[in-house]
C-alpha cells in the first residue's frame, strides 16, 4: 500500500491528517437544535449511557428517575447527543441516536449539516471523550461547554464518502470488539457468581460433606451442621455504631490525606483525621446496594480511619474468627430486615437481629482458611480477565484514533 500524503493539522491532539482533508470550526458542521415537548404523551424515553443513547426501561428503572418527563426534549434519529456538563467525570459525553424519543433537556443534540456524516462525528467525538481532551476548555465550576466554545473547535473534515467509510469501518471493527468485551464480561459475571456460591456453601454447609445436618430454620440458610448453634447477630459482635460520625465536605481536610474515610459502599475519599483505630467490619446502613448488591456489602477496615454515618461498624470479638465473619456476614440475605424501597435502610436494631448459625471458632477458622485459598485462585482468574477487558478497550481506543484522524486508510 502506498503511504498517505500528510500534513500538520494544527491541531495538538489530532496531529497529521491526510492531505486531502480540512480542518475547520465544529460550527461548520453541525448545529445545536432542542425541541421541547411540554408534556409527556408516552414518547419512548432515552438515556445517554456508556454504552450509547439508549431506551430507559420504564417498567424496570435504573438510576435517578424524574417525577414528570414533562418538559423533555425531542430527539431525532441519526443526529448527534452530546453532555456538556460535568465532563470530567461524565462517563460518556457522547452519541449517536439510534430512535427518535424523549431526553431530559440538559443534553445537547446536534445535526449534522452537509460536511458532516454523524456516525464519523460520533466516533471522532469518542475519541476525545476517551482522554476528555476539551476539558481545557470547560474552566467553570461545573466544567462545562457552552454552543459558542463548542462551535469554535476545530475538527478533521474528510470528505463526506471517506468519512462514511471510516464510520463503516469503526463500526464493524468496535462490533467485534465489543462482542469480545461482552463475552468476556459475562465470563468474570460467572466466575463472581460462582465464588459467591463456593462461600455461601462453606458458610452454611461447612466443609465436611458426610455430616449430619438439621433444618436450620432460616429459610436462605436450608440445612446445616447439626452440632452448629442457632444464634443472632448481636450475640457474636459487637456494634461500635457510637463512633462513627458524619462529616461534611466542606469540614474533611485533605491536606495529607493520611486516611480512608468510608461511607456505605467503602473508601470514598482520604482525610487528614479518624474517629476508629482497630480492626472492625464495615456494613452499609443505607443505599440501593443493600438490595441490588453489586458491589461488596462488608469491609474490612484496619489501623485508623474514618467512617461515617452510612455504615456500621461491627467488632468481632476473640470468641469468633474475624475473616469467617466477613465471610459469612456477605453470604447472608438481609431483604427480610431492610426497610424502605425509595431508600433500602438496614437499621442498627434490624441488623442486630439477623440470624446466624454459626460453628465453633476452631471450625470458623478452618472454613476461612478454606476460603481465602480458593477465593484467591477465583479472583486471580478473574484479574486475568480484567487484564484482558483492558487491553481491547485500548485497542478499541487506539483503532478509532488512528482511523478517525487519517493515520490509516480504510482497507479498500
Amino acid at each position: 500500500m502506498t503511504a498517505r500524503e500528510m500534513k500538520d493539522s494544527g491541531v495538538d491532539w489530532i496531529g497529521e491528517i491526510p492531505i486531502s482533508w480540512r480542518v475547520i470550526p465544529n460550527k461548520y458542521v453541525m448545529k445545536k437544535i432542542k425541541n421541547i415537548r411540554p408534556t409527556y404523551n408516552g414518547d419512548t424515553i432515552l438515556s445517554l449511557s456508556q454504552k450509547g443513547v439508549i431506551v430507559r426501561n420504564l417498567g424496570n428503572p435504573s438510576g435517578k428517575m424524574p417525577t414528570t418527563f414533562d418538559g423533555y426534549q425531542f430527539i431525532e434519529k441519526g443526529n448527534l447527543l452530546m453532555c456538556l456538563f460535568d465532563i470530567d467525570v461524565t462517563p460518556r459525553c457522547i452519541g449517536l441516536i439510534k430512535n427518535d424519543g424523549l431526553c431530559s433537556p440538559a443534553y445537547s443534540q446536534f445535526v449534522l449539516d452537509k460536511n458532516g456524516y454523524a456516525p464519523y462525528y460520533y466516533y471522532y467525538y469518542l475519541n476525545l471523550d476517551f482522554t476528555k481532551e476539551l476539558l481545557h476548555l470547560a474552566k467553570n465550576l461545573r466544567h462545562s461547554l457552552n454552543e459558542e466554545q463548542l462551535g469554535n473547535v476545530k475538527i478533521p473534515c474528510p470528505p463526506v464518502k471517506e468519512q462514511i467509510s471510516i464510520a463503516n469501518f469503526l463500526d464493524a471493527k468496535c462490533s467485534e470488539i465489543d462482542s469480545l468485551t461482552a463475552d468476556i464480561e459475562k465470563q468474570i459475571e460467572t466466575l463472581q457468581e460462582y465464588k459467591k456460591s463456593v462461600i455461601t456453601e462453606a458458610v452454611t454447609k461447612g466443609l465436611d460433606p458426610n455430616v449430619e445436618m438439621k433444618d436450620s430454620g432460616v429459610e436462605w440458610i436450608g440445612k446445616v451442621p447439626i452440632h452448629w448453634k442457632t444464634t443472632r447477630l448481636k450475640n457474636e459482635i459487637l456494634n461500635l455504631d457510637y463512633l462513627r460520625e458524619p462529616i461534611s465536605a466542606e469540614k474533611r481536610k485533605n491536606e495529607h490525606g493520611l486516611y480512608d474515610y468510608y461511607g456505605a459502599s467503602g473508601v470514598i475519599d482520604k482525610i487528614d483525621d479518624f474517629n476508629v483505630n482497630d480492626t472492625v467490619l464495615l456494613i452499609g446502613e443505607d443505599g440501593a446496594n443493600l438490595l441490588m448488591r453489586n458491589l461488596p456489602l462488608i469491609y474490612k477496615a484496619s489501623g485508623k480511619f474514618w467512617v461515617n454515618n452510612h455504615a456500621h461498624i461491627l467488632k468481632v470479638p476473640p470468641k469468633n474468627d474475624y475473616e469467617y465473619f466477613a465471610f459469612l456476614l456477605e453470604a447472608v440475605d438481609y431483604t427480610n430486615f431492610i426497610t424502605g424501597s425509595a431508600q433500602p435502610k438496614l437499621s442498627q436494631r434490624n441488623l442486630d437481629n439477623v440470624p446466624l448459625i454459626i460453628p465453633n471458632v476452631e471450625e470458623q477458622r478452618h472454613i476461612s482458611e478454606y476460603l481465602s485459598e480458593r477465593c484467591a485462585d477465583i479472583e486471580l482468574v478473574v484479574g486475568e480477565k480484567q487484564k484482558q477487558l483492558e487491553v481491547l478497550a485500548q485497542y478499541k481506543q487506539s483503532i478509532i484514533y488512528e482511523y478517525v484522524t487519517g493515520k490509516k486508510a480504510v482497507p479498500t
